[in-house]
């Protein structure tokens, strides 16, 4: 390439490779929107490596990652477009107007039908996930949103089968409540923080704070179950409630939403006071709001004043980026939210709105 500009015919489609900061030499044609900024110091071409992610590739040419989708470009044979794998190299180029990312052995110079996409023996599992799912699977599992009564209504841990006074992975305990055959494996939760509208005061809900899992041994008045579990101590009153199946899925397109949405994060798990990438956060919208699993929102900064030396008033700032999060799992009013970069510190009562390509 040597940053020389090169035309391929793939099909019918036109491609050329394009030189990192460059504009698309030919206007977008089938899409209204502009097409994705590529980084100054994108390179032309990637192997992918074991360990990588859809979103850390994507940041490698994009400004904005989350677009990665509008710039993977594949056969239209082919079902799941983000299911690329270690060994894959990758070319940027421009695609009918638009950059594009295109593996390179789909149309190598020796394949005459450049129809038909090229067939390998590969297992699924070996694919890029969008993010690393295993640092984070634990927090995946996490946080939910329960009522007073349904807590009020759970089983909860009586005792410890050793007579102590906290408990962890391994150790036999009695279960008060437990309904006979009803399940076998449960989440053992506390209730924690809350949940509160910060824009009007109302009560959203309380967060179960995620203590670990139980499995029932044998049912009974109490019953007797194991921990097998714990990513905090136990304490007796901790309650049991159903597991929840993983809510992410690595069958995942990041996407903005639809709507202004005009929310707020009103807690962190763990309680951190300042946020970081990884970390869970709860917003005060939900499925009501138009909120659904994969909705990419930007983080602005709020709240920040400034004392006018010249007037001694406190004059609000302008809301600042501060970084992303993807939304993993919704209820009507709540929704949880994966931060997947920051830019500047991060706290409680930030605002999330739709994301607007280029903010930073």
């Amino acid at each position: 390439f040597s940053g020389s500009l090169r035309l391929l015919h793939v099909g019918q489609r036109t491609v050329q490779c394009i030189r990192p900061g460059a504009a698309p030499a030919v206007a977008p044609t089938t899409l209204n929107a502009p097409p994705p900024v590529i980084r100054e110091a994108a390179p032309l071409i990637y192997t992918v490596q074991r360990g990588d992610t859809l979103w850390g590739i994507a940041n490698r040419f994009l400004l904005d990652p989350w677009q990665w989708p509008e710039v993977w470009y594949v056969n239209d044979q082919i079902g799941n477009p983000h299911r690329i794998f270690p060994g894959d190299v990758l070319k940027l180029m421009v695609v009918d107007g638009r950059p594009q990312l295109i593996r390179e052995d789909r149309y190598s110079a020796g394949n005459t039908d450049r129809g038909s996409p090229q067939v390998r023996e590969t297992p699924l599992a070996d694919a890029i996930p969008m993010i690393p799912l295993d640092a984070i699977r634990d927090f995946l599992r996490g946080p939910r949103l329960v009522t007073n009564d349904e807590l009020g209504a759970s089983p909860y841990l009586l005792a410890f089968a050793d007579e102590n006074i906290v408990g962890g992975a391994g150790m036999a305990v009695y279960v008060q409540n437990l309904e006979p055959d009803k399940a076998y494996h449960y989440s053992v939760v506390r209730r924690g923080k809350v949940y509160r509208d910060p824009d009007n005061g109302d009560l959203l809900g309380y967060e179960a704070v995620p203590v670990g899992e139980a499995e029932v041994r044998e049912y009974g008045k109490p019953s007797t179950a194991m921990l097998s579990r714990t990513s905090r101590e136990a304490l007796i009153g901790d309650r049991l409630l159903p597991v929840e199946p993983e809510a992410f899925s690595e069958n995942f397109y990041p996407r903005a939403p639809k709507g202004e949405i005009g929310g707020r994060i009103i807690s962190v798990i763990d309680g951190f006071s300042q946020i970081g990438q990884y970390q869970i956060v709860t917003l005060n919208r939900g499925s009501n709001s138009g909120l659904e699993p994969g909705h990419v929102l930007d983080i602005l900064q709020a709240g920040r004043r400034a004392q006018d030396p010249y007037t001694n008033k406190r004059v609000p700032l302008p809301e600042t980026f501060a970084g992303q999060l993807v939304v993993f799992k919704v209820t009507p009013r709540v929704s949880f939210g994966l931060v997947m970069a920051v830019t500047r510190p991060v706290h409680e009562l930030d605002k999330v709105e739709k994301p607007v390509p280029g903010r930073r």
